[in-house]
């Protein structure tokens, strides 16, 4: 059975390369566009209200397949296959390749080369930006902004401890669906710090639970190691060390630092038992 949120397929239209494989009405070659908002929704159903699945970022390439006369629009995004609804107004052709990424939590762009202007854009961390040029402490990208050099990596560049990233988001505003440093979930928080150290990582927790790393016993959670996944129905955690772990949660409504055995205890009480741990 195919999983709708990584299948480019309804009963009315489906992505071509899926013709065969799946029944629709039509099928379509789909158009690739770039995110240009600084963090896009990407949304259960094609309105302001519904469901927030995840989020895309600044750089990030889309694919559309279906587009409707309230300003939404249908597709597949190419980082790590989510389908769902995005704003039309979100999207534009693609531009030149990005050459960096943002590697802060979040950054500022600036109109010019200098702190005290006003800034044009917030910036979060994945989001990917074309630079095309150096002005002193600043790279300047294809639309004029300046950002911080210190604030960017070169696309490729991957972090050495996905944890220390994962740290960094702590007092982060617990959003369902969100991957941004102004709102994330467990499973974003997952997928964000993978990806900065350059491991390849799907959105969703039970999706992290199947394709991520090498079980252990779940009943041996107190010989755990930085960087062991925990998870539960519906919830993951990254291990600090054997004692402590970092996750963002709807309980403390924040990205926090947990004692372990504490965690685990609360979260069996309000949701059930430790399903495993996966060591990356």
């Amino acid at each position: 059975m195919h999983d709708p949120r990584l299948t480019a397929a309804r009963g009315d239209i489906a992505a071509k390369y899926l013709e065969g494989k799946v029944e629709a009405a039509h099928f379509v070659e789909g158009e690739v566009f770039e995110i240009v908002d600084a963090v896009a929704p990407l949304r259960r159903s094609p309105g302001s209200d519904a469901e927030l699945m995840t989020q895309a970022l600044r750089g990030e390439r889309v694919t559309i397949y279906d587009r409707n006369a309230e300003g939404w629009a249908w597709g597949q995004l190419d980082s790590d296959g989510y389908v769902g609804w995005l704003p039309d107004a979100a999207l534009a052709k693609p531009g030149a390749a990005p050459t960096h990424r943002i590697t802060a939590i979040r950054t500022f762009a600036f109109g010019g080369p200098s702190i005290k202007l006003p800034p044009v854009e917030t910036l979060v961390m994945g989001s990917a930006v074309t630079v095309t040029r150096e002005d002193g402490a600043f790279a300047v990208t294809g639309e004029g902004w300046h950002l911080p050099k210190s604030h960017l990596a070169v696309i490729g560049h991957r972090e050495t401890d996905f944890v220390a990233v994962a740290e960094r988001f702590v007092g982060t505003p617990y959003l369902w669906g969100g991957k941004s440093s102004l709102g994330i979930d467990c499973s974003g928080l997952v997928q964000i710090s993978l990806n900065a150290a350059g491991i390849g990582c799907p959105r969703d927790s039970d999706m992290q639970q199947v394709s991520l790393g090498q079980p252990l016993d779940p009943a041996k959670a107190s010989n755990l190691q930085r960087g062991d996944l925990l998870f539960w129905n519906g919830h993951v955690a990254i291990a600090r060390d054997a004692e402590t772990v970092v996750h963002a949660n709807a309980h403390h409504m924040a990205t926090v630092i947990e004692n372990t055995l504490a965690a685990i205890a609360r979260i069996k009480a309000a949701a059930g038992e430790l399903v495993a741990i996966k060591r990356i």
